[in-house]
């Protein structure tokens, strides 16, 4: 019998793309439900750890030359200085047309998502993109919001939608698929995860 249900099918890096939602310094000064050390910590340690695995990126921001300001420096240093920050006027970012077809042109049917903030920047897209025909994750710890409330009301409403939520480090593990991969322990160090040492000494002694 053929298992039809997409949320039982594996994320992978040949599968998916990640899409990043207004993680902008103005933005960034306002979110309550996580610090903003942390926040800035794992959307980039996610935006590392796609690359590291050939994830493709897209990235976007809401009226950057104004008060919400540009992405937070310390994204914007591990994206691919040629990256195109796409930056737009609309609420939802599935509906900014270049934003869209940047993701579509990717040929890729699984879109990861983090943005600031959780219920608004990464719910929206990720239930557009659901609509679409996608599988749409939310990464969700490297989102923030402004108030307990929203994220509550977020998480409930991406759940209601039907979008995957899940920490970032999950979401990139699951792709890695194989600890003998030999970007593993390079990537666990993207991750910032302590053990990543010994799974390189592991792949080390498994390869003599």
């Amino acid at each position: 019998m053929t298992n039809t249900n997409p949320f039982h099918t594996p994320l992978t890096a040949d599968n998916a793309a990640l899409l990043l939602v207004d993680h902008q310094i103005g933005l960034f000064t306002g979110v309550r439900d996580i610090g903003v050390a942390e926040l800035k910590h794992n959307v980039t340690a996610l935006a590392r750890a796609a690359q590291r695995l050939g994830v493709p990126v897209v990235a976007t921001t809401t009226s950057a030359d104004g008060m919400w300001g540009p992405l937070v420096p310390e994204l914007r240093a591990v994206l691919p200085a040629d990256l195109e920050v796409i930056d737009r006027s609309t609420v939802n970012a599935w509906h900014d047309d270049r934003v869209r077809t940047a993701v579509e042109s990717l040929g890729r049917d699984r879109l990861v998502v983090a943005g600031t903030s959780l219920e608004v920047c990464a719910a929206l897209p990720a239930i557009s993109a659901t609509a679409a025909g996608y599988t749409a994750y939310v990464a969700v710890d490297a989102c923030g919001t402004f108030s307990a409330t929203k994220r509550e009301t977020g998480l409930l409403r991406l759940q209601q939608a039907g979008v995957v939520v899940s920490d970032y480090a999950s979401l990139m593990v699951e792709m890695l698929a194989d600890n003998d991969h030999p970007v593993a322990p390079h990537l666990y160090g993207d991750l910032d995860m302590p053990f990543g040492t010994l799974v390189g000494q592991f792949v080390a002694a498994r390869a003599r």
